[in-house]
């Protein structure tokens, strides 16, 4: 009998929402504990800012311009490779409950697995593997699927549907009318994507999550090895948690964000020294990406309202670690606990405020870009706790999936498994991190590659709609953690600036060609 392994995310979750990053709004006992006994990771980096490209490079182990989901809506390949598939080849049970996104929800047809298993009763179907074999989907033998509401084709949509119904019209609606992204305001602010839903706790979709997963670790044998993705749609917007739990955060009393100038001038300041599209959209001249409400214009945000938001957001949080932790009283109940390692991260981050913008987008800063990341080790492998300031990456799990099943990584992975310590950070790894963003959507184009390594994040602009190929942006993370001054254009800077872009450059692979079709907005 081996280690099991519990890997937990949430969807579009900052670095600063938990207690155990300094976070002084949510309540996060179950993660902080487990950061306390393992590993936590200070500057851990996704090699995307949005769900599709960043969820594929968790399973695959790949950076997006390999396993080629170069934006949302452009679906993994069915036989693209999967760690998944490599723990059930060795003997492993393999599930994923909750919001998996390898395939675009936008599916009217349901030609994409994701969106047909729950309509043809089944939890998994039989698909075509990286090395031409057969054998369960992206190698889960049982997918329960979730996203964000109870809209569409997945598990907990149908479950909500047929049992409660009555709660189906509580949440906030997505989509409008047009099948753009919502931007409706709702709560006692107007703030965009916020509503109050009167759905009882107990059936609001991060509480199913937990009961599925505990449901499916009942299902197995004591001596069963396991991998189990535990996947909480939230705090991803809309931000419509259960209207019951609302008191737990008085929106009034959260402190605005340190990234959020309450003064217009400072703010719009800022936004005019970073490359053209940020200011564009702060604006609402330029929408490049579905991801946010292309009718919200963010000039028009509150302090109020991203008071609101951040307190929703708080109570999403609180939600998910509760859950954790009853998941983690099973695993317990099991007498698992000494053999199970714990990973819990999120694919992506949230401006929630930041500059006077939400939501995410072509932005390569730490609301998007430093995400939380906590490895508690199986207590049997008797690995010391320990802070890691140096950058990692989520390329970087799949390989430690691996290590600690036993397994060799495979040649298609190109990340590392995880640094123990800071001392095996810097010996075994060379710090650096890759980053890419592409879009083109609505007719516009954007293009950034970012190399986060030695305290410095810079990012180089392809041309596109509205760059030409000469912009960037260059921030110093140990005097501004906030990257409010871009020194892209610093003479002082030139030589780091030359230095990393050179690295970032040799560093990129060649892309597949053609470049895989977008097959729909998200």
């Amino acid at each position: 009998m081996g280690r099991k392994i519990l890997f937990v995310t949430t969807d579009q979750q900052r670095y600063d929402t938990l207690g155990c990053n300094g976070g002084q709004v949510a309540r996060t006992p179950v993660i902080d504990r487990l950061a306390a006994e393992g590993i936590r990771y200070e500057r851990a980096v996704p090699q995307s800012v949005v769900c599709m490209p960043s969820r594929s490079t968790m399973l695959t182990g790949q950076h997006p311009r390999t396993h080629g989901v170069w934006m949302n809506g452009v679906p993994l390949p069915v036989d693209a490779p999967s760690v998944a598939a490599e723990l059930h080849r060795a003997g492993y049970r393999t599930a994923l409950v909750g919001k998996p996104h390898f395939e675009p929800f936008l599916d009217p047809f349901a030609r994409f697995v994701e969106n047909r298993l729950s309509r043809e009763g089944v939890f998994t179907v039989d698909s075509p593997w990286h090395d031409g074999t057969i054998g369960p989907h992206r190698g889960f033998e049982h997918m329960e699927l979730a996203t964000h509401g109870a809209a569409g084709p997945l598990h907990y949509a149908r479950w909500l549907n047929a049992e409660h119904p009555e709660a189906v019209g509580g949440f906030y609606a997505v989509l409008d009318q047009d099948l753009e992204v919502n931007a409706d305001g709702g709560g006692s602010t107007g703030a965009p994507q916020v509503k109050d839903n009167p759905i009882p706790r107990e059936w609001y979709h991060t509480d199913w999550v937990a009961d599925r997963t505990i449901g499916w670790l009942d299902s197995l044998d004591a001596d069963d090895d396991w991998f189990c993705w535990m996947s909480f749609p939230d705090p991803h917007h809309p931000w419509d948690p259960p209207a019951s739990e609302l008191g737990r955060v008085d929106w009034r009393e959260v402190p605005l964000p340190e990234g959020y100038p309450e003064d217009r001038a400072e703010r719009e300041a800022l936004l005019d020294a970073k490359p053209r599209h940020w200011r564009r959209w702060y604006d609402g001249s330029l929408v490049s990406n579905y991801e946010a409400p292309s009718r919200w214009v963010p000039a028009t945000l509150t302090a109020d309202q991203v008071r609101e938001v951040n307190a929703r957001n708080a109570i999403e949080v609180e939600l998910i670690d509760e859950a954790l932790g009853r998941v983690l009283a099973a695993i317990e109940a099991r007498g698992w606990t000494d053999d199970v390692d714990v990973v819990f991260t999120t694919d992506h981050g949230e401006l929630q405020g930041d500059f006077g913008l939400l939501f995410k987008g072509p932005y390569h800063v730490d609301g998007l870009m430093r995400l939380p990341l906590v490895w508690r080790p199986a207590p049997s492998a008797s690995i010391a706790p320990a802070v890691v300031s140096q950058p990692v990456g989520l390329v970087d799990l799949a390989p430690t999936f691996c290590e600690v099943a036993g397994l060799a990584a495979p040649d298609w992975m190109e990340g590392s498994v995880l640094p123990t310590d800071d001392d095996a950070a810097v010996a075994a790894r060379d710090g650096a991190q890759l980053t890419e963003w592409d879009s083109e959507l609505f007719g516009v184009g954007v293009h950034l590659r970012t190399i986060t390594r030695d305290g410095w994040v810079c990012t180089v602009y392809r041309p596109g709609t509205v760059h030409d190929g000469t912009e960037g942006e260059l921030y110093d993370l140990s005097d501004d953690p906030l990257q409010r001054v871009n020194r892209w254009d610093d003479p002082a800077c030139a030589a780091v600036r030359s230095d990393l872009v050179a690295d970032l450059e040799d560093r990129l692979r060649p892309r597949p060609s053609p470049r895989r079709p977008l097959d729909a907005p998200v």
